[in-house]
């Protein structure tokens, strides 16, 4: 599996603009990983495939939810994903296949690496996408936060399953 070259296994969210569902998935994940243990060596980030909110921090009310959640939701600057984020990651969890469709034509190729959220859920729908909360109101945001929870516990169990090292 890619890592980085500290020898980290890294994980990217990547929504429209980063500063809603990435940021949130990512900062679940951190604490969902840190609760549970086991993936100390597993970094995770987040990223858009748009530059609509460069250097933008987490929206308002995704910051409420994460907080509400026991989450952290501070220090974040929105930034588009690139070929080299999308090629060092071991994976890299798009939102909506439109998120996948664009980092295909950012790197030009199919990325192996690239699996929707929803894929972590045994209850979505396949091919299901995580519903961009953005447009509406902040209870949209809390759906989003279901749809970000109900995935983890596979997402982890994926990441614990494709350790290659014996540590």
């Amino acid at each position: 599996m890619s890592g980085s070259p500290t020898g980290s296994r890294r994980v990217v969210f990547v929504c429209w603009g980063n500063i809603c569902r990435s940021p949130m998935a990512e900062r679940v994940a951190r604490s969902w990983a840190a609760d549970q243990g086991g993936l100390d060596d597993v970094e995770f980030s987040s990223a858009g495939v748009s530059r609509e909110e460069l250097g933008n921090p987490i929206d308002p009310r995704a910051r409420a939810w994460l907080r509400r959640h026991g989450h952290d939701a501070d220090g974040h600057s929105a930034h588009q994903v690139d070929a080299e984020e999308i090629a060092g990651a071991e994976l890299v969890v798009a939102m909506e296949e439109l998120h996948v469709r664009r980092m295909e034509q950012i790197t030009g190729r199919v990325n192996d690496n690239v699996r929707l959220l929803t894929e972590f859920d045994p209850g979505a729908p396949e091919g299901a996408g995580v519903p961009d909360p953005w447009y509406g109101d902040e209870e949209g945001f809390g759906d989003t936060m279901a749809s970000i929870e109900a995935a983890m516990p596979g997402l982890l169990a994926t990441l614990r399953g494709d350790r290659t090292d014996a540590g």
